[in-house]
């Protein structure tokens, strides 16, 4: 039977009875039973007493391990994933796949033209077993693929550089790479420069071995399809497009309109939960954003 915590008034009376015992040992009473009786009384207070909920066991708290680079840029766990937070993106990175799960940036008014870096480097603050095991150009038409572009961080030397890690790189079919995945980058580079926004992405990595090219020579499988988000405005103005890219030949610039879809089906297949009211979660465009006149897209 389960007991419950001793009232005040129950201390109370185990003093008092310890206090009797006390005397009836002092007239007599060896000091052996003395002890005993003592240690039963003081046993079942103990037994009877609640643990302080103020005095959490370490149990409670996990530790997590939290890498630090050199410049100060922190990596924390995520459950299975990394999550690493570069100079104005953050990629979280699953060390079982070697690649990147998810990206985030918030696409800000081009103020900069920083040169794209010619070369992809390993992370060196990174784990290797986490990462590729080459930086080596795919080849069979495969592009390395980024998944936050460089050109919307041109404004810094220094997230230019992280850009081209492979931590942010994947094998992306070069006709989806410089096709539907690229106009979804213009029209970021356009309407950035319009309204702030916030650009939210993924992989979706199936199960179709037939294409997974590159486990040998990189340690990493071919994604099946990429996802992107880009929702731009506040309030009533809160506007938001979502695609789905299949990573196939057939991801043209052309096809982009066919691979739109609703927040609410995004949600639904990739199991993400995106930051956008309701009422903007059910819309799906019949037309991607379009480009606006004399836009720079460099």
């Amino acid at each position: 039977m389960m007991m419950s915590p001793p009232s005040l008034s129950t201390v109370f009376y185990f003093s008092g009875i310890s206090d009797t015992v006390s005397r009836f040992c002092l007239q007599g009473t060896t000091r052996f039973m003395y002890n005993a009786i003592l240690s039963i009384i003081l046993l079942t207070i103990t037994a009877c007493s609640p643990i302080r909920p103020d005095l959490p066991s370490s149990r409670d708290t996990p530790s997590s391990t939290v890498f630090t680079d050199s410049k100060s840029r922190q990596i924390h766990p995520s459950g299975k994933l990394l999550q690493l937070n570069y100079q104005g993106f953050t990629v979280w990175l699953d060390c079982e796949k070697h690649g990147a799960m998810k990206f985030q940036y918030n696409a800000q008014r081009d103020t900069g033209n920083e040169a794209r870096a010619s070369n992809f480097k390993l992370d060196p603050n990174v784990p290797k077993e986490c990462q590729q095991t080459s930086t080596a150009a795919y080849g069979q038409s495969y592009d390395r693929g980024h998944q936050v572009p460089a050109n919307h961080l041109d404004y810094s030397p220094e997230a230019i550089k992280q850009s081209n890690y492979i931590t942010n790189i994947l094998p992306q079919t070069s006709q989806m790479n410089r096709g539907a995945w690229l106009l979804t980058e213009e029209i970021i580079e356009c309407y950035r420069d319009i309204n702030e926004l916030l650009v939210i992405g993924g992989v979706i990595w199936g199960d179709n071995p037939t294409d997974d090219y590159f486990v040998q020579s990189h340690g990493v499988k071919t994604p099946d399809a990429f996802w992107k988000v880009v929702i731009g405005g506040s309030g009533q103005d809160e506007k938001a497009i979502a695609w789905i890219v299949p990573n196939s030949i057939d991801a043209t610039k052309k096809n982009l309109d066919r691979y739109l879809v609703s927040i609410n089906e995004l949600e639904r297949v990739t199991g993400e939960l995106i930051p956008v009211a309701d009422y903007a979660k059910h819309e799906k465009p019949d037309h991607s954003w379009m480009i606006p006149g004399g836009c720079n897209k460099s």
